[in-house]
Formats: C-alpha cells, sequence, structure tokens
C-alpha cells in the first residue's frame, strides 16, 4: 500500500478540524500538508510555525507537526506535540490516531492499539480510525480483527480505494480467495487502472488471470495517462497472466518494462552493497563470545532470496503445535536501528565496539519486542529474507537462535524475483544482473557461516524437499529441537495468516512444476552469465 496511515486529508469529516483558524492560517496549513507529502520538512515546518504564531496550541495545527516528526523518525518529538494537540481537544479520534502510529513505531504496542481503538470509539463513524486500526492489526498478525476493522472502514467510505484494497490483502492472508478477488475486481469497477488492485489480483498466484485480463491490461498499458506506480503494477500483472497462457515472450517484454520503470524510481547499487557486505562481513568476525549461549532459543530465523522457498517452510513449521509463524517481522532491523540512534553511529560503525553485555542488552529487546507472537506458543519463526546480511550478528545478539537459510535453484529463484513486484527501493531484483550480483553476496556470505557454525544454521533446499518431503521435513524438525509432528507433514491445512506472496501457493499440497526459466530460453542468459552458468544464445 503507497497510502500512509497518517492521513493528512482523511476521507470524511471526523471533526470540524479547522476551527478557530483564520483564513490566512488554513492556507498555511494547507502549505503544510503539501509541503509533508512532497518531504519538504523545511518548508512544512515554516507552514505550521506560522499557523501557530496566528492560532496558538491549535490542535490541527499540532497533530500535522505530529506526523511531520514521525515521518522524520523524532519520535519523542511526534508523542509530545500530538499530547498537546489531544490536551486541547481529549476527544480528537484523528490525533489519537496518529499517537498510535508513533507509538508503535517505538514499540509501544499496547498503548499503539489502545490509540487506534479510542479513535475509533470516539468517531465509529469516520473510516480513517478503522482503516488505521485494521492496517496494524493485519500487520501485527490478527488477520481476523484486521478484516472486521477494514470492512467497516469500507463501508463507511466505499469509494476510498486503499480500505478496499488492504481488505483484499487480508482476506488473501485468510486464505478466502473468492471474497478477495472479488473485492479487487470491485475496486476495479471503480477505477480500472487501480495498480495495487491488479497486484492483488496477480498475487493469488494459484489462479491464472483470465485472457480477458491479459487483453485488458495490454490495452491500460497503451495509455498515456496512467500514474508511474499504477503503470508498474499493471505491468507486473501483464507478465503474471501472460506467462499463466504460454504468451513467455510477451511476459518477458512486460516484466522487463515495468522493472525499468521501478528502477527509474531508484536505483540499486550492487558494487556499492557488495562492499558493505564485505564490510559487514570483516566487523563481524571477532564478535564477542554471548554472555547467555541459550538467549533466543525461543526464536526460528527464515532468511535467503524471496521467492526461495522460505514461506513454504515456515508453513511447514507453523504446523507444529508448539511454533507460531509471524511471517516478515521488521523487529531485528529496529532494534539495531534504536542502538544506531542511541549511539548516533551507523552500525557498521559500532558493531566491532558491541560489548558482550551489549550484545545481551539488544537480543532482550528484541525478545521483548516480539513476546506477543509467543502468547500462545513455545516459539516462533522470524521470516525476513534480508535478514541473512545480519546472521553473524544474531550469532552474538540471539546465539540460541536457530536460522534456516532457504535456498532454492539460483536461475528459478532469481527469475521469479524478476516477476515479483518489490515495494522497498531501492531493489536488487530490477535488473538480472543485479540479481545474479545479489545471489552471489548472499551465497557467499550464507555459506562462509553456515560452515563455520552448522549447529546454529541450515541450508534448507527447496529442490530436496520436493524430492524427499517426509525426510526433509524430519531433519528440519530435528535441526530446530522440535518433536517430529505429523501435522508438519499436511502443513497446508495449517490454520494461519500467511501475509507473503505465496500466501496461495502453501495453502497447496507440494507442486513439482514450479520451474518457469527454461520457458524464457536465451533471454534470461544475463542471469546465467552472472551465476556463472552456461548461457544459451550462439
Amino acid at each position: 500500500m503507497s497510502r500512509s496511515s497518517a492521513e493528512l486529508h482523511p476521507p470524511g469529516g471526523v471533526e470540524p478540524r479547522l476551527d478557530g483558524l483564520v483564513p490566512a492560517a488554513v492556507q498555511q496549513l494547507q502549505a503544510a500538508a503539501h509541503a509533508i507529502r512532497g518531504g519538504a520538512e523545511d518548508a512544512a515546518k515554516r507552514a505550521l510555525d506560522a499557523v501557530l504564531e496566528l492560532a496558538p496550541e491549535h490542535p490541527e495545527a499540532l497533530r500535522v507537526y505530529g506526523i511531520l516528526h514521525t515521518r522524520a523518525q523524532r519520535h519523542a518529538d511526534a508523542q509530545a506535540v500530538l499530547q498537546r494537540s489531544i490536551a486541547q481537544w481529549p476527544d480528537y479520534a484523528l490525533a489519537h490516531s496518529d499517537l498510535g502510529n508513533v507509538q508503535q513505531a517505538t514499540g509501544d504496542l499496547d498503548a499503539a492499539f489502545a490509540s487506534w481503538r479510542r479513535a475509533c470509539a470516539l468517531a465509529p463513524d469516520a473510516p480513517m480510525p478503522w482503516f488505521n486500526l485494521g492496517r496494524n492489526l493485519q500487520l501485527q498478525g490478527d488477520t481476523a480483527a484486521a478484516i472486521d476493522a477494514l470492512e467497516r472502514a469500507h463501508a463507511l467510505a466505499p469509494d476510498f480505494l486503499p480500505a478496499a484494497i488492504l481488505l483484499g490483502d487480508a482476506l488473501v492472508h485468510a486464505g478466502r480467495f473468492d471474497a478477495a478477488e472479488l473485492g479487487y475486481r470491485a475496486a476495479l469497477a471503480l477505477h480500472p487502472a487501480c495498480g495495487d488492485a491488479w497486484r492483488g489480483l496477480a498475487n493469488i498466484k494459484t489462479r491464472p488471470l483470465s485472457k480477458a485480463d491479459q487483453e485488458h491490461l495490454a490495452a491500460a498499458l497503451r495509455r498515456s495517462d496512467l500514474a508511474p506506480t499504477d503503470r508498474i503494477a499493471m505491468g507486473f500483472a501483464l507478465g503474471k497472466v501472460s506467462e499463466d497462457h504460454g504468451c513467455y515472450e510477451q511476459a518477458f517484454a512486460a516484466l522487463n518494462a515495468a522493472n525499468a520503470q521501478l528502477r527509474q524510481m531508484a536505483t540499486w547499487n550492487a558494487g556499492a552493497f557488495h562492499v558493505h557486505v564485505e564490510a559487514m562481513l570483516a566487523a563481524t568476525t571477532r564478535l564477542p563470545a554471548p554472555l547467555d549461549p541459550m538467549l533466543g532459543a525461543e526464536v526460528i530465523f527464515i532468511v535467503g532470496l524471496p521467492r526461495s522457498g522460505s514461506t513454504l517452510f515456515e508453513q511447514i513449521l507453523a504446523a507444529h503445535p508448539d511454533v507460531e509463524g509471524a511471517s516478515e517481522l521488521p523487529d531485528l532491523e529496529q532494534v539495531l536501528g534504536e542502538e544506531s540512534s542511541r549511539r548516533r553511529q551507523p552500525l557498521l560503525q559500532w558493531i566491532g565496539a558491541a560489548t558482550a553485555v551489549d550484545w545481551q542488552r539488544l537480543g532482550q529487546r528484541y525478545l521483548e519486542r516480539t513476546a506477543h507472537w509467543r502468547r500462545h506458543k513455545q516459539r516462533h519463526t522470524d521470516k525476513l529474507p534480508s535478514n541473512w546480511l545480519l546472521v553473524s550478528a544474531l550469532g552474538a545478539m540471539l546465539p540460541g537462535a536457530r536460522i534456516i537459510d532457504a535456498r532454492r535453484d539460483a536461475l528459478e529463484a532469481g527469475w521469479s524475483c524478476y516477476k515479483q513486484q518489490f515495494y522497498r527501493l531501492p531493489h536488487f531484483a530490477c535488473t538480472l544482473t543485479d540479481i545474479a550480483a545479489y545471489i552471489r553476496d548472499y551465497e557467499h556470505v550464507m555459506d562462509r557461516w553456515q560452515i563455520a557454525e552448522p549447529q546454529r544454521i541450515r541450508i534448507q533446499r527447496y529442490e530436496a524437499l520436493l524430492a524427499e518431503p517426509e525426510c526433509e521435513i524430519r531433519a528440519l524438525l530435528a535441526f530446530c529441537g522440535l518433536p517430529f509432528d505429523a501435522a508438519c507433514l499436511d502443513y497446508q491445512h495449517a490454520k494461519r495468516n500467511v501475509r507473503t506472496a505465496s500466501a496461495a501457493q502453501v495453502r497447496q499440497p507440494l507442486q513439482r512444476d514450479t520451474a518457469r526459466a527454461a520457458h524464457y530460453g536465451a533471454l534470461l542468459d544475463p542471469l546465467r552469465f552472472g551465476l556463472g552458468l552456461p548461457t544459451l544464445a550462439r
């Protein structure tokens, strides 16, 4: 979703937010909102200061200041100014909702959800508080409650596309694919070029899009008035439907164009990333021995390349009665980010100087932030693929954690990444050569650490699971210190929410016909060459 949870101009009036402002102040407030959306912090600050000179302590000006501080990650300042807004208008629902966003950013989830629910209670007929509540319930894995809140937001504002799309996403994550498809197509009825709706349909990967969809997408992409984000999402969807119907050259052309446009938004620098990877390796070669070697034994990390079977491996583990599948968690990065802010140094500058006491404190902070995932089960998974770069730090921070490296045939995994739209930019998957370079860096790091610490890191190969499912599942459970449970063999029946692009695929039995790269022949030679594989072009 491209929509911020802290709306400057939410649909539907909640309170008379501009009461008490003279026209000049209203104009400055609008200028501030425009500047915030454009990333012009200094201009926004000047405009808000002008409003507060004309109307000291005005709640709406303070609330917008809170949004400005939040986006700049000045969370203490944001919280203070939002509390000032609420002190003026205690029943100001939007200020309570925005306060929840700040509390979430600081890791105080109980307070955050209390604020969001307070906003909904204060303004039950306003869609935005329900949208914020639903969005964040979904992020925390409470998909059933998220669906309830998002259905409320959608009913209150049927034309508010972000609520409709996020509701569709939540329904997918819950396995309710029929309802999700109906929702996405209803959004397309309102806005036929809604890229997020096409993205949602394309991500129900077990359902081919129709020939009519293919023709509609091809025609729509010839228009000149599409928003860039919609054009990109529709290009990926056209690639998917073209592959579904065996039109491989058209699929490649559509994906090539979409990735080129995505890369224009933010260019990945493979050379700089390689330097960073080598610097991380050098900085973490001699970290201190942990004070408590079992700290973090509750956690099973799953890392690797996206589209390599990591969601499948998590689904297998989550079918075990002792494991909660938590999906892709931001907490590890956020804990390290908190420490970088505290030290006022980037990670690479302090990582080698951190003591065993520091690492234990950081490990305990991670466990504190993720404790809600272990309320009902003893252990949880953390499946953020990019955590492979932090595997060395994990040895000092959470030495008792087990780490699974999800490996799939590099050509198939790389091509699958190229077909998937990623929203965190810049991203390595926008060119085949960058994908190959990223795979080389990732495999170099993980191979090194797996050889050094085989008791802590297991390479789990996707193709091996397809060949011998029970044998591999037994070995995987044993590595994690889990007793065998037959439910893991029937992982597709596990009752859980799956919040990744593989949500539909992991609700099926193992599929042995997932290879697609061969259909594209020499078109994938740049990827083959980068991986050191024989090319096909003569």
